[in-house]
């Protein structure tokens, strides 16, 4: 199917399906600030439907070529509401929510506002503890708080960043951006930066960030959680163990792929050899027998 676009709370989402028609929906979620076209979602996404799934893959708002969005109690919230959201005006009334790295966060929250929306949910490379959540404050807040207080919303616009790139690349991918930036204007964004970086704060209650470990309670679905690599510090075993305790009834299983897997990823990346999710398709048979169940 061809990339489409649905308007949400008056911003135009970027989608598309892969595989069968009469497939179950599997809403796949990337994670960082990373398009739903960067290396390895596809893949993914690919071994997914040959299992026979219709997997649907869309650009979050602030990712790819959607528009940006800046509001909500945090990012996570916000793009949880947007799929809720677009799932209605799609006419798509259960799916299985699968993401990875940010995209898990995403898919937790998400199943968390919308329970009857969701069959089952399945999530790896789960980001906390005091050193990813930590460093995510920098890729995602601090910069954009530093540059708004400095250079005002155009400062903003002109913004490189990581994990997918920054607010300059949102604009150049979709030109309508810049002027939807201009129009939040530099109070608004600084006031819900400001509020967006509560979620970066370590708390001992959030296993997850933004997320009070309350919250957990309201995921009443089947879950299958990929326990954490042994050295990987941006998502640690210790938090899969922790999130596979606050949902009861959850399975935690090794991880499909090699127990460094994300650190070769990310070695790989940063050499040019290749993309962050490149491994996640070693995935695919574990999720299939899983979702199948």
């Amino acid at each position: 199917m061809a990339e489409e676009t649905v308007e949400v709370n008056g911003g135009q989402v970027v989608y598309e399906f892969v595989g069968p028609e009469d497939g179950e929906v599997v809403v796949l979620t990337p994670g960082g600030r990373f398009s739903k076209d960067y290396g390895g979602v596809h893949e993914l996404a690919g071994a997914l439907a040959e299992g026979g799934k219709r997997v649907l893959l869309w650009d979050r708002p602030n990712c790819g070529r959607s528009d940006v969005q800046v509001y909500g109690r945090s990012e996570s919230h916000m793009r949880a509401e947007t799929l809720g959201l677009m799932l209605e005006k799609l006419g798509i009334e259960r799916v299985v929510a699968a993401g990875g790295s940010g995209g898990a966060r995403d898919m937790i929250v998400f199943t968390q506002l919308y329970p009857e929306k969701v069959r089952k949910l399945l999530a790896w490379c789960i980001v906390g503890g005091t050193y990813s959540v930590m460093s995510l404050a920098g890729v995602y807040i601090m910069n954009e708080l530093r540059t708004v207080r400095a250079a005002g919303i155009e400062g903003v616009i002109k913004l490189g960043g990581v994990a997918g790139g920054g607010w300059a690349a949102l604009c150049a991918d979709n030109p309508r951006n810049a002027d939807r930036l201009r129009a939040i204007g530099a109070e608004e964004f600084e006031r819900v930066m400001t509020r967006w970086l509560d979620a970066f704060i370590p708390k001992p209650n959030e296993s997850i960030p933004g997320v009070p470990d309350w919250e957990f309670d309201l995921v009443k679905v089947p879950t299958l959680i990929v326990r954490g690599g042994e050295k990987d510090y941006d998502h640690p075993k210790r938090t899969s163990y922790e999130v596979h305790a606050l949902i009861k009834g959850s399975r935690l299983v090794e991880p499909p792929w090699p127990e460094d897997a994300w650190e070769v990823a990310a070695a790989a990346t940063g050499a040019g050899r290749g993309a962050l999710f490149d491994f996640w398709q070693l995935g695919a048979p574990e999720f299939l027998k899983y979702i199948d169940e």
